[in-house]
């Protein structure tokens, strides 16, 4: 199933899950730090949902209360709540 999420607070725009069972396939985000967003994605793949939220929740960016890693869990957690 695609999950597209819209991040607050940081400089990614959009964020394209694939989630399969509760495990992610799949991550795509459009803007902010291109190689570390790509790294960050193809690690979470294979991961559970909860294995994710449980890495990333909580991660800040420089002075930011938020992060990409950590919107990245907000996603998760809203997709879960809405399935």
């Amino acid at each position: 199933m695609e999950y597209i999420y819209s991040p607050q607070g940081v400089c990614s725009t959009k964020m394209i899950f694939e989630i399969e069972n509760n495990v992610v396939k799949s991550l795509k985000v459009i803007n902010g730090c291109d190689g570390n967003l790509k790294g960050i994605s193809e690690l979470v793949k294979g991961m559970t949902i909860d294995e994710v939220i449980e890495k990333l929740k909580g991660i800040k960016c420089g002075f930011k209360p938020t992060s990409c890693p950590d919107q990245i869990a907000k996603a998760l957690e809203e997709f879960k709540k809405e399935n």
